[in-house]
């Protein structure tokens, strides 16, 4: 399981984004950070039977950074990438969304043609977090709910998000501004 937070004084974006996420991506435990430190976090995690930790940083009031933590020992350990994000199409702006009533359960990973390797390494860093798999071929995504996609649009990766067998797209549509990849392993 993954425990998702905010930063400590979201704004409503913030909050709005995290429900998206956690209505996306499977076996995901949203909870609101209040006054809690990293630590504080961690236990909350650990209380829930989480593995990993995964914080929504704000920016300019707005979603900004999202940073990914496994749980160790000694506390959270942060893991690559660090994701800086350009901008954030939330699932309520996507006249298409989901039905209600109808979660996702299950979610793969398109494999993407590009020849991208930022593209792959993104792709790859996201299955292992999320566990989720990458397919390439058709006839295994009728196997889930929903698919995401990560793509390379004017420069920037692009992550969307569409239910099978539809093909709609129903968000968040998540454009990044770069990603680091080194990262501090201190939480």
């Amino acid at each position: 399981m993954i425990l998702l937070t905010t930063s400590r004084r979201p704004t409503q974006a913030i909050r709005t984004f995290c429900r998206d996420l956690s209505h996306t991506f499977p076996n995901t435990l949203r909870i609101n950070r209040g006054k809690l430190s990293l630590e504080g976090v961690a236990a909350k995690a650990i209380d829930a039977n989480a593995e990993k930790v995964l914080v929504v940083e704000r920016w300019k009031s707005g979603p900004g950074k999202i940073q990914f933590f496994e749980i160790s020992k000694e506390g959270l350990r942060l893991i690559p990438p660090l994701i800086y994000l350009k901008g954030v199409k939330l699932q309520r702006e996507f006249p298409e969304a989901k039905p209600k009533g109808r979660r996702i359960k299950s979610l793969a990973i398109e494999a993407s043609k590009s020849g991208s390797t930022e593209v792959k390494k993104l792709e790859e860093a996201l299955s292992k977090f999320f566990d989720i798999p990458i397919v390439s071929d058709e006839k295994s995504l009728r196997d889930y709910d929903a698919l995401m996609q990560v793509t390379l649009e004017q420069g920037f990766l692009t992550l969307t998000f569409r239910l099978i067998p539809e093909m709609v797209e129903v968000g968040p549509r998540i454009r990044i501004s770069h990603l680091i990849w080194e990262v501090n392993h201190e939480g």
